[in-house]
């Protein structure tokens, strides 16, 4: 079954580029930057820009999104502009796409941003679960966007994931079921499915996670901005070999691979699906087995594009993405990518504040990299932290691993639990981070 929403003929569809900047919203990028960014993504799609036009608003418009005057302008253009899509950098609602689509006709199709980023993670997954992650999110997003006025996209879905009025093919009516009550309720019975598969990907998952961690081995993800070069990395450190791309979101599916560090310890190293801002939430939520992979690590490596004009803006929204899925309190070393391709004579970024501490690299270089392993080692084995945590008796497993790697000052035995004051290296953080006194104090508010 074919997932993607746009179609992949030979000849590139022409887009326009519509942006909005709200008055009232503090966005991450610029409406310029946003709208590059938006070029970049409807490349990697297969489409070809012609053109963009963008208006500043207070709130958008309930109807059209855009302001009515606006979308005639707009409408003008792309006719003269022989435009084949119209592409708005924002999430639109079912009622934007009906009305915008009456507006620029049937010959002329209304994407937005969340399209244009399923439709690259379809083109993009490889794995069985990365199609079923894919499939699902592109379901969710369908649902309430189901009307006629989508049956024209059937012909590029081959009758599967993508935008149509009937997905799957047509079904038997029941007593006065329309076609549109059908279409709805085939989407729905193929999300209960999905999901029910993804469940049981996510609890083999776990089960592996929890082999993994009676290792004893530390594991180490790399997060970042898409194109951050994440993959680049790993098959430096690791002699993997995921593929590296110069495109946004080149590499979906997690591919984990062991590190001997000197000194004889070892780690598993992940690359994880690269972040960007307005991630549609239906993917972050199709996405949860994979994105588990980041909250159950010992140590994250922030990878930031040293040379994009927009790396602190970057570097943000990756933040703001692990915080949205519970990740934030893990560990984090940020990396510097890149610097190779520094002109001479810019500013450092790793001046920056918010870079302070930073490992600096060039991943397909080499540089920095002996520099980088040694501040993982010493982040996972050698520098102790100091915490104190209460522990059930039923958690007897924590109770002895804190005995065996960690420094112990003091010790207080309750009625059934144990509470532990000392240091732990900060590859256990982790796994001790719910017991702490802050998090209890946090619970009890």
């Amino acid at each position: 079954m074919k997932n993607t929403l746009i179609s992949t003929q030979s000849v590139k569809e022409r887009a326009f580029l519509v942006g909005v900047e709200l008055e009232e919203h503090q966005a991450i990028l610029s409406i310029e930057d946003s709208l590059e960014e938006l070029a970049l993504l409807a490349k990697t799609a297969g489409l070809k820009v012609i053109g963009h036009e963008t208006q500043r608003l207070v709130t958008p418009n309930p109807a059209t999104y855009i302001g009515s005057g606006k979308v005639q302008e707009i409408k003008a253009i792309a006719e003269s502009l022989h435009a084949d899509v119209i592409l708005f950098d924002d999430e639109l609602s079912p009622r934007n796409f009906r009305e915008l689509e009456n507006v620029f006709g049937s010959h002329v199709r209304v994407i937005d941003r969340t399209t244009l980023i399923l439709d690259i993670f379809a083109q993009h997954a490889q794995s069985h679960e990365g199609k079923l992650q894919v499939e699902l999110a592109q379901y969710e997003y369908l649902l309430p966007r189901l009307t006629r006025a989508w049956t024209h996209l059937a012909r590029q879905a081959g009758g599967g994931a993508g935008r149509t009025g009937s997905v799957g093919g047509v079904g038997l009516r029941g007593p006065g079921e329309t076609q549109l009550e059908v279409d709805r309720r085939r989407v729905r019975e193929r999300i209960s499915r999905l999901k029910n598969d993804l469940e049981k990907v996510r609890q083999h998952r776990q089960r592996y996670r929890a082999n993994r961690k009676r290792s004893f081995i530390p594991v180490v993800t790399l997060v970042g901005y898409t194109n951050a070069g994440k993959s680049t990395l790993l098959n430096n450190l690791t002699h993997a070999d995921v593929l590296v791309a110069n495109q946004l979101f080149a590499t979906l599916d997690p591919t984990t691979r062991r590190l001997e560090l000197p000194g004889g310890n070892a780690i598993l190293m992940t690359d994880t699906v690269g972040f960007i801002q307005k991630l549609p939430t239906n993917l972050v939520a199709a996405f949860r087995a994979t994105l588990e992979e980041i909250t159950e690590s010992d140590l994250l490596l922030h990878i930031v594009d040293a040379t994009h004009p927009n790396a602190l803006q970057q570097w943000r929204s990756v933040l703001d993405t692990l915080h949205e899925i519970d990740a934030e309190h893990i560990p984090m070393i940020t990396v510097l990518n890149k610097v190779d391709r520094l002109p001479i004579g810019s500013p450092d970024p790793a001046t920056l504040p918010e870079f302070s501490g930073a490992v600096k690299i060039s991943a397909a270089k080499s540089t920095g990299i002996n520099e980088l392993v040694a501040v993982i080692k010493n982040e996972l084995f050698e520098r102790f932290t100091p915490i104190s945590v209460t522990i059930p008796y039923s958690n007897g497993q924590l109770i002895s691993l804190f005995h065996e790697f960690g420094k112990i000052d003091k010790i207080i035995n309750n009625v059934g639990s144990v509470t532990i004051s000392g240091s732990i290296p900060g590859r256990l953080m982790a796994d001790f981070e719910r017991f702490t006194q802050k998090q209890k104090s946090r619970a009890a508010t």
